[in-house]
């Protein structure tokens, strides 16, 4: 089965900027004003963040301009890496962006020091991602033991667990004048979601059609919470957020 990195290099990466609006900066103000909202912020000289499954750097990018530095980028995708790259030097923050060509699951305790990470994320749906639910709570485990006293971890995705039947399963993702990408979803089991994505681009006078398929981990919002409780993670906010994504909010007690 191709697992979610195979997936994203075969089809998607090319076009991720796109399904999420075309507008990388647009999409980085709005997920610097949920970070602020939750109170996510560089409050010295070396408040270190890292951004787990970073794709083309929305989050990165929001960290830089909230005042974290170094911003550690993480991602399987070298395509999505390198657009972050350029992202980041037009801005000016090449210097505070990081980007890290890894596995997120074995990642943090190679690129910070214990106890030394005054943020980290892991947004845009990059949880259910990891192949098992054994791999969420080793991720856990590492943020717990990455994070300073006070550090925040925020986590954005989807809650699968309620299931889809009939039409309500195909869902559109976006479409322009050159592609229409629309999702569909094979539940299963109790943890797993087959995604099939379906990219229509247009060619000459007529579409292609490149179809790719990769499954998805049904996370319970419950489970998530208690495995954060269960790394001493004090659990701020559990809740429904922007963009039909729950948001996670925890940090490492003082």
């Amino acid at each position: 089965m191709t697992t979610a990195a195979d997936h994203y290099d075969r089809l998607l990466a090319e076009h991720y900027t796109w399904m999420l609006g075309g507008d990388i900066h647009a999409v980085a103000s709005a997920q610097l004003e949920l970070l602020r909202e939750l109170g996510v912020r560089g409050d010295s000289d070396d408040a270190i963040a890292v951004d787990l499954g970073c794709g083309s750097g929305a989050q990165a990018l929001a960290l830089a301009r909230l005042g974290f530095a170094p911003v550690i980028a993480v991602d399987t995708s070298a395509a999505l890496l390198d657009e972050l790259s350029e992202r980041a030097a037009e801005l000016d923050s090449g210097h505070v962006v990081r980007p890290v060509h890894d596995d997120i699951r074995s990642a943090l305790p190679r690129v910070v020091e214990p106890g030394t990470a005054a943020a980290i994320v892991c947004m845009g749906d990059t949880l259910p991602h990891l192949p098992a639910e054994a791999d969420v709570s080793d991720l856990v485990g590492d943020i717990a033991r990455a994070l300073r006293p006070g550090g925040q971890f925020v986590a954005t995705y989807r809650d699968l667990t309620g299931e889809l039947v009939g039409p309500d399963r195909f869902i559109p993702v976006r479409s322009s004048e050159d592609r229409i990408l629309t999702c569909f979803l094979d539940y299963v089991d109790d943890s797993t979601v087959l995604v099939h994505d379906l990219l229509h681009v247009r060619s000459g006078d007529g579409w292609e059609l490149a179809v790719s398929s990769y499954p998805k981990l049904r996370l319970h919002p419950e489970w998530l919470a208690e495995q954060c409780r269960a790394a001493g993670l004090d659990v701020r906010r559990d809740a429904p957020g922007p963009r039909g994504q729950r948001v996670l909010h925890v940090v490492q007690p003082a």
